[in-house]
């Protein structure tokens, strides 16, 4: 089966990042003809190919697998759930009417994928220094507008840590004392305690 599909790769930012949480980049993806092994394209459990600007659904057994699909959803990131929180990447798939698609019904819907890497390095993982969702364990930096950028805990992103999440809480009241800096994270527990590292 083809389609075309045209989707954008963030490699950070799940949801529109708060004024205090990890940013992003983003780059268009130009069209692709992929081949469905599921019912959805890009299907939970599912895996996307190796780009920067382009993917297809390869067979997760393939040599040319990079990512699988931990989560799939229809609509917009910034309107629908949140990714895991060690999702490595979002793939954002834009809405589409190919000759052929996923269930025969006549069009590819938009939809976001979080994406978790077949093989380290995991941006994602607490302390990774990426990923779209910031949460406890990782290291992050400030900026001069007050927002804060997630780097690694290990100091081999492209700054130093200053701060690191250790608690995840409802409200700061319940921060420790030792807190220096507060965290949008989102969530059930939306405020991530941080302390200087």
């Amino acid at each position: 089966m083809g389609a075309v599909l045209a989707g954008v790769m963030l490699l950070a930012g799940c949801r529109q990042a708060p004024p205090d949480a990890a940013g992003g980049t983003a780059a268009v993806a130009s069209p692709v003809r992929p081949t469905w092994y599921g019912a959805v394209f890009l299907d939970v459990g599912e895996c996307s190919s190796f780009g920067r600007t382009s993917f297809t659904e390869v067979s997760c057994a393939s040599e040319r697998a990079a990512a699988r699909v931990a989560a799939r959803h229809d609509g917009t990131a910034r309107d629908g759930p949140l990714c895991p929180p060690t999702t490595d990447f979002v793939l954002h798939i834009s809405e589409q009417w190919p000759a052929a698609d996923e269930d025969g019904d006549g069009m590819v819907p938009r939809g976001y994928a979080c994406m978790r890497h077949l093989q380290p390095p995991h941006p994602g993982d607490p302390g990774g220094g990426g990923g779209p969702r910031t949460v406890v364990g990782d290291c992050v930096y400030a900026l001069d507008s007050g927002r804060v950028r997630e780097t690694a805990c290990d100091g081999s992103g492209p700054r130093e840590p200053e701060f690191k999440v250790t608690k995840a809480v409802d409200a700061r009241s319940k921060c420790p004392a030792s807190t220096a800096l507060y965290v949008r994270l989102g969530g059930a527990a939306p405020v991530g305690c941080a302390v200087p590292v």
